[in-house]
């Protein structure tokens, strides 16, 4: 608990002003104001973010968070809980999207055991960081217990702090799990105060009996386990998974250690609403990377405040929008470097 807490001491606003000299100079460039659109945007808010008013192309990580859920018992997916350790295989071995993405962007990625129900071999680029083997069916009680929630938000921390201390500046954020738009699905319904339909998509291919299944068994989760609204432990607990919270961790550590984070798809949308409730703040380093086809992306995105840049019509996760959306980042800060002003170039502002 004190590595959390302490986190959250550290969170402090972007600094605005800078923001606000940022955006000073974006306006002097060789361009009708406000012409780059979300380009201006990203650069101006990363300038607040690291204090830096020309910062430099970032350093990239992508932080995969794997975990499982006991809840696909209730039959909430389309595929089973072994396909969570295939699938983490497949990272290992360079043969997910994951891993052609992050190869695309110029990223590390670190895959993360944060709660796969299996044992997996030892790898390179594996972190073996187990708080349980899986959460409990919240359909039939809480998903974790608050120490859980707690130590998950940790490993989190801790992996996004080892990979600032190696040179990161821009995070990504990502998740495997069989089953886990339905924990998702859960804490964006609760926090909306919504009905669940509105926030319950057919994630890895559900029919629509599934898909009404699902609805029913997030209706039941939230019922049953009564999170607290004012106690963020609590609803990570009780309706969450232990990736999710991996995820808020990487987002906390990022704001504690002023460097921006890419916000992925709908699971690291609800990892989003978990940070942003534990420290308001948190939302000030985040950056959303695209709109998901899962319909509970947009109200979160829309709760958290942040826009999307991209709209792919993807709903993979994995953190595939977060990777694809790096280079973006890249572009934005390359505008403030590369950019001649109007003096610089000898046009008349008069003409434009």
């Amino acid at each position: 608990m004190e590595k959390l807490k302490s986190t959250l001491e550290k969170i402090a606003p972007p600094d605005r002003e800078l923001e606000k000299e940022a955006q000073n100079y974006l306006d002097s460039l060789t361009k009708p104001v406000g012409s780059l659109g979300i380009l201006e945007e990203i650069a101006r808010k990363i300038a607040g973010i690291t204090g830096e008013l020309k910062p430099k192309c970032p350093q990239k990580a992508c932080i995969l968070m794997a975990g499982d859920h006991g809840v696909v018992a209730e039959g909430v997916s389309a595929y089973p809980q072994e396909v969570t350790p295939q699938m983490v295989l497949n990272f290992l071995s360079g043969g997910a999207a994951m891993n052609v993405l992050s190869r695309h962007a110029g990223a590390e990625l670190i895959v993360v055991d944060i709660g796969v129900a299996a044992d997996l071999p030892d790898d390179p680029i594996l972190l073996k960081r187990k708080v349980a083997y899986g959460t409990n069916n919240f359909a039939k009680g809480p998903a974790m217990t608050r120490e859980q929630a707690v130590a998950a938000l940790e490993v989190g921390i801790e992996v996004a702090e080892d990979c600032i201390k190696r040179g990161a500046s821009l995070l990504g954020t990502g998740e495997m799990g069989i089953g886990n738009t339905t924990p998702s699905a859960a804490i964006t319904a609760f926090y909306k105060q919504c009905d669940a339909r509105e926030v319950c998509g057919f994630g890895t291919g559900l029919n629509e009996d599934l898909l009404q299944q699902k609805v029913k068994v997030v209706e039941k989760a939230i019922a049953i386990n009564q999170p607290q609204a004012d106690d963020t432990l609590d609803v990570l607990a009780k309706i969450g998974g232990l990736e999710i919270a991996g995820m808020a961790g990487v987002m906390l550590a990022a704001a504690a250690n002023r460097k921006p984070v890419m916000i992925d798809g709908f699971i690291s949308s609800a990892a989003a609403l978990i940070a942003a409730h534990l420290h308001p703040h948190a939302v000030d380093y985040m950056l959303a990377s695209h709109l998901s086809e899962e319909p509970g992306h947009a109200i979160a995105l829309e709760m958290l405040g942040i826009k999307p840049f991209l709209r792919m019509n993807m709903r993979l996760g994995e953190g595939t929008g977060a990777a694809l959306a790096m280079p973006i980042v890249d572009a934005s800060l390359k505008i403030m470097h590369e950019m001649s002003t109007f003096a610089d170039a000898g046009i008349s502002t008069s003409l434009v």
